[in-house]
């Protein structure tokens, strides 16, 4: 079998990619090893876990907040069987859906595991033993990460969990120890402790969402302080033991003094690492960079000429949006084309409640880098949607040049900020400064009425509603 284009991996990052070569006229195959399409993010990753967030919030609002609004119903009930059903529906439906693109662009799955004899072929080995080899001009490499852990914190698979364990849980973590405050982790505590369990968290640096702005991660700790998190951070984690019921996690705090936690299950939630196991890219000349990465190019290609890398397997943030746009950036390069990726304007988020959403440099960033800069930021609860709605937490911060007023960055903790960051994502694409956004007319009332206010503080310090 001969093709233009074999994609391996087909996650977010893959099945774009081959998507995009299948438009633009390429003969296009992706390898699979699993049974289902979609990767990490629709099996593993992003889809359930928002699946389970929706659903445990549904529970906590009617739980706490439905008599607010006068709505009086008898306790709630958790069924974890249901809702866990549910969140594999949804999968279900999601990773159908990429197999009907598959059929609709006419691109071959080959199912099973793919590696490189050389750098123009690939053998496919199914589950069964089968082998089956294809011939390809260009190659694709999109085969995302895995859940990463350090010595002594090594996953059972029973009490000792990774993100993967945690989406199947099928039952309520009475005392939940999460090892990291991160996405991850505080996404799946979150899914916890709003179905009613104690959630310890064990960080090493001294904020969560440590990459983020640190306004951003002390907003976040005080949110989540009052949905029973506690928080444990400047801590190093020597060991976690399985005591049959249970876990007990012995670290080291602040004062380098041995502290033991003790809970029902422990989440190992300290990042991802890329899957490159059994990819024979030694058979195909590809190097290797830091930290078990693919070296690439600005092109995205690897040191051999017709081999690309994307998504997790490169360097850079892992996210979902970034692999997609790394693979319509690929598929575009070997149509002859000359796309571009403004890797600064890849927004961040955490879907807690409220989201977390981020774009652009953090303050920390700029002061390191020596910019001159000025900052606005407006509370969330002095929005009347806001107080309307019942979710007051938050604020959003705009950091823009002290000279040009380009906007360099924007935080926004806040309902719905997953979807507002859009809007400070398309202004900076096109170097908008803070009084433009300041000056665009906002509907009343929104939740981006925030950023609008945050952008006159930043421009003349002269919000209008504090």
């Amino acid at each position: 079998m001969k093709y233009d284009v074999v994609v391996i991996g087909s996650g977010p990052g893959g099945y774009v990619a081959a998507i995009r070569c299948a438009q633009l006229g390429l003969k296009t195959a992706i390898i699979e090893k699993y049974s289902t399409l979609g990767g990490t993010c629709l099996n593993v990753g992003c889809i359930p876990s928002k699946a389970l967030l929706d659903s445990s919030e549904h529970f906590h609002n009617a739980s706490k907040n439905f008599a607010k609004h006068g709505i009086e119903i008898n306790s709630p009930k958790i069924n974890m069987a249901q809702m866990i059903q549910r969140k594999a529906d949804v999968v279900k439906q999601t990773c159908d859906g990429i197999q009907y693109l598959m059929d609709k662009n006419k691109i071959d799955v080959h199912t099973g595991m793919g590696s490189f004899i050389d750098k123009n072929n690939i053998k496919v080995t199914a589950a069964d033993g089968t082998e089956t080899t294809l011939e390809t001009k260009n190659a694709i490499i999109a085969t995302g990460s895995k859940p990463n852990f350090f010595p002594g914190m090594e996953p059972d698979k029973d009490r000792i969990i990774t993100s993967t364990e945690m989406l199947n849980l099928d039952t309520v973590a009475k005392n939940l120890i999460v090892i990291g405050g991160g996405v991850i982790g505080l996404e799946l505590g979150s899914v916890h402790a709003r179905l009613g369990a104690n959630v310890n968290v064990i960080e090493f640096a001294d904020s969560i969402i440590p990459t983020m702005d640190k306004t951003m991660g002390k907003e976040l700790t005080k949110v989540l302080k009052k949905e029973g998190f506690k928080f444990n951070l400047n801590h190093k984690v020597q060991k976690v033991e399985n005591t049959g019921k249970g876990v007990k996690v012995t670290a080291l705090n602040k004062k380098n003094e041995e502290v033991v936690f003790e809970g029902d299950y422990c989440l190992v939630a300290v990042g991802r690492k890329p899957y490159t196991e059994g990819l024979g890219l030694e058979n195909a000349g590809v190097k290797m960079g830091e930290r078990g990465m693919i070296d690439v190019d600005a092109h995205l290609k690897t040191n051999v000429d017709n081999i690309y890398a994307i998504g997790d397997v490169i360097k850079g943030a892992m996210l979902a949006h970034k692999a997609e746009e790394e693979g319509t950036f690929v598929a575009e390069i070997l149509a002859g084309q000359k796309p571009h990726i403004d890797y600064n304007l890849i927004p961040g988020v955490v879907y807690t409640w409220p989201e977390v959403a981020a774009v652009g440099k953090t303050e920390e960033e700029l002061i390191a880098a020596g910019v001159k800069y000025k900052t606005g930021s407006f509370p969330v609860k002095a929005l009347g949607r806001a107080r309307a709605s019942g979710d007051i937490m938050g604020l959003v911060k705009v950091l823009a040049d002290a000279e040009t007023d380009e906007v360099l960055g924007v935080h926004m903790i806040s309902a719905r900020a997953a979807d507002m960051i859009m809007e400070a994502v398309t202004a900076m694409e096109f170097r908008a400064s803070a009084e433009d956004i300041a000056r665009i007319c906002h509907p009343h009332p929104t939740y981006t009425e925030a950023l609008k206010e945050a952008a006159m503080d930043a421009t003349e310090s002269r919000p209008i509603h504090i």
